[in-house]
């Protein structure tokens, strides 16, 4: 595990920027991406970027069950105007948040990763310390799955709604069975209070209380930080 220390988000993107343009000239054509706040500033300096990625594959993480490519909070909005609207890709894949049978769509969901093995996978971290929607708890060895969402997360995640009523309860998450077969992961997480789930990531024990603690076991993992999210950490 590699750790990067940044002054500010803006500068952590302009770092997995860089990071993501070697990974292209090394010949990387399947992206695992993430949503939320953190990737933005990432997701920026793509778009500012004169790059083509038009024939490069991306494989979403998450979405909101109940919430379709409509809906100005499913995942699949945030990506096409965050990204993809801007720079075209050959393939986007993410969830179907409107899957009319779940268990059959996560299987289907599967399938296309293992028939596009991920490259380079982007992951935020949340404050509990999940990656994707993995919550707490989750068994190391699951794939694609629909999650429970934890308390703490909905109420993380109720700043992007206008009530806290009207974020969903259930997601569609790869697990961390399917994170983990990617080739290079790449964590960023900003602000103080990613501050302990970083610590517990980098320095605690490996244990599925918290889930990105499984990260410590790999070696080709890069973590981008800032100095808030950082401020925890002992070394």
């Amino acid at each position: 595990m590699k750790i990067i220390k940044v002054k500010d988000p803006q500068e952590g993107g302009k770092v997995a920027f860089e990071l993501f343009k070697e990974a292209l000239l090394k010949g990387t054509k399947v992206l695992g991406l993430a949503t939320g706040s953190t990737p933005v500033s990432f997701y920026n300096e793509v778009t500012r970027s004169n790059l083509d990625l038009s024939d490069l594959t991306s494989i979403n993480l998450d979405e909101y069950v109940g919430l379709d490519g409509t809906s100005d909070q499913s995942y699949r909005y945030f990506m096409q105007k965050h990204l993809f609207d801007k720079k075209p890709f050959k393939e986007t894949y993410v969830p179907n948040g409107k899957a009319t049978n779940l268990n059959e769509f996560v299987k289907e969901y599967d399938k296309i990763i293992d028939e596009h093995p991920i490259d380079w996978q982007v992951l935020g971290l949340g404050q509990n310390g999940h990656i994707g929607f993995n919550e707490p708890g989750t068994p190391t060895t699951i794939t694609t799955h629909v999650v429970n969402l934890a308390e703490s997360t909905i109420k993380a995640n109720a700043r992007m709604f206008e009530n806290e009523s009207d974020v969903p309860r259930q997601a569609i998450s790869m697990g961390i069975a399917s994170i983990m077969k990617s080739k290079q992961l790449v964590v960023m997480a900003w602000g103080v209070e990613k501050a302990d789930a970083v610590k517990g990531m980098i320095e605690g024990p490996v244990t599925i209380e918290l889930p990105a603690s499984i990260l410590q076991t790999r070696d080709n993992v890069t973590v981008i930080v800032d100095e808030a999210a950082a401020s925890k950490l002992s070394k």
